[in-house]
């Protein structure tokens, strides 16, 4: 395989390592908070899905324009906007505030719930379409080989998850969950568009949506430093390998 295509492989199994720690331990929710108990198992959970989550995208930084340019549309007039606003609207369905924060490091007991308020009558799946949204501006930018890789590796687990999410949630509420899952949708403002959901602007004027605002501006600030960062973890991994 040619230097140039390595990246990708690798990138590929950090994808699947990190889609079998985070799916597979959704999976194992259940069973694991009946013997441990919700909070023990939130931070077992963690302690494997953040250091995987940090490793690719330290991965996907370093190694972003590797193999074959297929693209370059970064001349294009309104590309840059494009690119930018896209960006930001995949945040807030990445990050839609429909859980409490303080469960995350198991400070209150984390608990599955079902939600059918703010963003989720937009897409029952926001982090789907998020993610989605996500590949598609960046992949528009960078054009590489290696990120058309990596957005079929993210694409493919967020579909994934999509099924698997709504097997779990059937499992565990049964008619409740029919009932949600009647009306609404994944596909964004199909639910709305047909008649089966209504939007309550209210719902989304929420302190954890500006909060998530906020953080894209910082997004925006720390893009300036990405090369240098980039650099330096591929200087890390060089170091590694010759020392």
């Amino acid at each position: 395989m040619p230097t140039s295509h390595q990246s990708s492989l690798v990138m590929l199994v950090l994808l699947v390592l990190f889609a079998v720690i985070h799916s597979g331990g959704a999976a194992l929710r259940t069973r694991a908070e009946a013997v441990i108990g919700p909070r023990a198992w939130r931070l077992v959970f963690a302690a494997a899905s953040i250091p995987s989550a940090v490793v690719v995208i330290g991965w996907f930084l370093a190694h972003r324009y590797d193999g074959i340019r297929l693209w370059n549309l970064q001349g294009v007039p309104g590309m840059v906007p494009l690119v930018w606003i896209g960006t930001a609207i995949s945040f807030l369905f990445l990050y839609p505030a429909t859980y409490n924060l303080l469960e995350i490091p198991a400070v209150l007991k984390p608990q599955v719930r079902l939600y059918a308020t703010g963003i989720i009558r937009i897409s029952r799946h926001p982090q789907a379409i998020g993610q989605i949204l996500w590949c598609v501006t960046h992949a528009l930018w960078i054009g590489s080989s290696f990120m058309l890789v990596t957005c079929i590796g993210l694409i493919g687990h967020h579909l994934f998850a999509v099924w698997h999410g709504d097997r779990r949630l059937r499992a565990r509420f049964g008619d409740a969950f029919e009932e949600l899952k009647a009306h609404t949708s994944v596909v964004p403002f199909l639910a709305v568009i047909d008649g089966r959901q209504q939007l309550a602007w209210r719902e989304f004027l929420r302190p954890a949506q500006l909060g998530i605002v906020i953080a894209v501006g910082i997004f925006w600030w720390a893009h300036h430093f990405i090369g240098t960062a980039a650099a330096m973890v591929r200087n890390s991994a060089l170091e590694s390998l010759l020392g």
